[in-house]
């Protein structure tokens, strides 16, 4: 096997250096004891995190993110699976327009989904209510955990299936214990998938939230929009360091690359 040289060991440094170095800069910002953004800074110090700590918003912001993230990813998981086994595996009139309705949000710009959002909502009385967050974050991520689940649908050996059928299980004990867990790099691929674009999801949401549904997300953007302090820095070094705790608690469980990859 060729071995990579010099060059191209200083190429990927210099690329994943580019890449971390906003991240470590925001990090950084957030220890400032200034009340402003500043780097260099005097001392390092933890008040913004002790102020953040006394944000009564945020923790309520942060707490209804996760809540619609993980709903939302739940459910628009729990469509992808039969949507996805029925496009992958059956040849019906109509099959092609299906996929290409349930991936048109990825098409269709979020401003636009939340002006249709909000109108859709109004009309049925449920504007401003988790109901309607968590609905209109499953559209959202839909296509992500359907994409995901697609692939690995068509991945799948069906012989295994074919040999549990001719052993005697029923067709719900074969989907139970022969298809489900052969799909589940695909499902988990994309329930983090959906759990990241919904939590993350800013645009169409500023539309349907209200002061009782107001997410992490459109909280932050109201913090950058009224004054710009280290407040949000460390806000945003607390979820770049929950996502590594995240990735190494799921690593040390369960293993990235059998979550991701379907490696054993």
């Amino acid at each position: 096997m060729r071995r990579n040289g010099p060059l191209a060991f200083a190429f990927h440094a210099l690329f994943i250096g580019f890449i971390l170095a906003p991240l470590a800069m925001v990090c950084l910002v957030s220890f400032t004891d200034k009340a402003y953004l500043s780097l260099p800074f005097d001392g390092a110090s933890l008040r913004w995190y002790l102020a953040l700590m006394e944000q009564p918003e945020f923790l309520r912001a942060l707490r209804l993110s996760l809540l619609a993230a993980m709903a939302s990813a739940t459910l628009a998981t729990a469509l992808a699976l039969p949507a996805a086994l029925a496009i992958a595996r059956r040849d019906f009139p109509g099959r092609d327009v299906i996929n290409a309705v349930l991936l048109s949000p990825l098409l269709v710009p979020h401003v636009v989904l939340g002006v249709a959002f909000l109108r859709f909502f109004t009309g049925l009385g449920l504007s401003g209510g988790l109901p309607a967050l968590i609905l209109a974050h499953t559209v959202v991520v839909l296509p992500f955990a359907l994409r995901l689940t697609m692939a690995a649908c068509a991945g799948l050996d069906r012989r295994v299936e074919q040999a549990a059928a001719s052993l005697g299980a029923r067709p719900f004990t074969v989907f139970r214990r022969m298809t489900l867990p052969l799909l589940t790099a695909g499902l988990s691929s994309g329930w983090i998938l959906a759990f990241i674009h919904s939590f993350d999801e800013l645009t169409m949401t500023a539309f349907i939230a209200s002061p009782s549904t107001t997410t992490l997300p459109v909280w932050l953007y109201h913090q950058i929009e009224e004054t710009i302090t280290p407040l949000v820095a460390s806000v945003s070094t607390l979820l770049i360091l929950g996502a590594l705790g995240a990735m190494a608690a799921l690593e040390r469980l369960y293993g990235l690359d059998r979550i991701l990859a379907g490696r054993s």
